[in-house]
């Protein structure tokens, strides 16, 4: 409902969205189609990213991130971002999450909620943060706050997180912890692709070729870490050809991993939307 460039896919009623002319309407009737999918038994999530926000970047930019040498920061890719810390960015969020309820999702899930993690980092000139706490700390305050509005709602909540998290809890340099995210929401899902892993992790020359091991030692790691916590691990896995070509048998090794270590059900990523039916079961 919200992507990484910023826009939004529906009517939201909110005046920031409106101001930065951040709505594009790609489904009108989005909430016939919601009551539609329910009434199949479907569940819906929908999709906010969240700090990554060039729309709201370029056309609201007292919350943006600047550049040292004048103008926007942007990231490797050229997108702009928003500051993380940023009050009326997350006031913003919130809006657009409410709006999605409002019309029928049985879920959100929040996307980049975190600090920019490529780009010229030590160039970034911040609204409001001030760089004398920690990134994780304002990135578990923004997790409280989520739950915070949200845990009344007749809605499930999730948080993608970037895979190291589970064997990591270090914040990673952009605020991420899977232990502050893992009582402020109802599913975590990291992103497992076996391909972001670094050469020679857990002594692969490459690991996109051995999905099934690094996937279950990351959920094994995952779980003990939230044992007794809020939330069910629910990763994202690889569907797209990346450090190996991702057959039919490598996306079904990673779903096999999951299930093996402790995962809620699982979801697939692939850019394009082109996913691999021959993984799928039939029944």
């Amino acid at each position: 409902v919200k992507d990484s460039t910023g826009k939004i896919f529906f009517n939201t009623g909110v005046d920031l969205a409106e101001a930065t002319g951040a709505e594009e309407v790609r489904i009108p009737d989005l909430r016939n189609l919601l009551a539609e999918l329910k009434a199949k038994g479907i569940y819906t999530i929908a999709r906010q990213a969240v700090f990554q926000d060039p729309n709201l970047a370029e056309n609201y930019q007292k919350v943006a991130l600047k550049h040292k040498a004048g103008g926007l920061w942007r990231d490797y890719k050229g997108l702009a971002w928003v500051d993380s810390s940023n009050q009326e960015v997350w006031e913003y969020n919130m809006d657009v999450a409410r709006a999605a309820i409002e019309i029928g999702f049985d879920e959100i899930n929040f996307d980049y909620i975190r600090f920019p993690s490529d780009g010229p980092i030590r160039q970034i000139v911040y609204s409001d943060y001030d760089g004398t706490v920690p990134k994780h700390v304002v990135m578990n305050k923004f997790f409280e706050y989520v739950d915070d509005n949200l845990k009344f709602e007749p809605v499930s909540t999730s948080a993608d997180l970037f895979g190291m998290v589970l064997v990591r809890d270090d914040g990673l340099n952009i605020g991420q912890r899977l232990t502050d995210a893992a009582d402020n929401f109802d599913y975590i899902a990291p992103m497992v692709y076996p391909s972001h892993y670094p050469d020679g992790y857990e002594g692969f020359a490459n690991p996109a070729e051995h999905p099934y091991p690094v996937i279950y030692k990351n959920l094994i790691s995952g779980n003990e870490q939230i044992q007794g916590m809020r939330a069910k691990l629910r990763p994202w896995l690889q569907d797209f050809d990346l450090g190996a070509v991702y057959t039919p048998e490598l996306v079904r090794q990673q779903m096999e991993a999951t299930y093996d270590g402790g995962g809620y059900g699982w979801l697939l990523w692939n850019a394009s939307n082109r996913y691999t039916a021959g993984a799928l079961l039939s029944n």
